[in-house]
């Protein structure tokens, strides 16, 4: 059963940081972009920011200079480290695996870790 357990979420004071990990288990094919995204109520869901393999980022505009994704490949997890927090960024966020797996592309969900900014 293919897993992507994430942790790190939680209650923190504008301006605070937070770091979230993933780490995926049992994905079918090689993960080449593994990202996180995340959902406000009422709206929909965005990307925050997502790696390659190769070591490639891209980050939304409204978090960029305050967040960073990072990759583990051999242990096939990803971190975001956040700083600056502002209320706006409180959401659900949930990790994204993308994988290859037959010449078919695949892509797996967390269930979501609720990061709140608030003082």
């Amino acid at each position: 059963q293919v897993q992507l357990v994430e942790s790190g979420g939680g209650l923190v004071q504008p301006g605070g940081s937070l770091r979230l990990s993933c780490a995926a288990a049992k994905i079918s094919g090689n993960i080449y972009r593994m990202g996180w995204y995340r959902q406000a109520p009422g709206k929909q869901r965005e990307l925050v920011a997502g790696i390659t393999s190769g070591g490639t980022a891209n980050y939304a505009d409204s978090v960029k200079g305050r967040f960073t994704i990072s990759r583990d490949v051999a242990k096939n997890t990803v971190y975001l480290q956040m700083n600056g927090l502002k209320p706006e960024d409180t959401a659900l966020y949930y990790c994204n695996a993308e994988s290859t797996w037959l010449g078919v592309k695949l892509s797996y969900w967390g269930q979501g870790t609720q990061v709140t900014v608030s003082s």
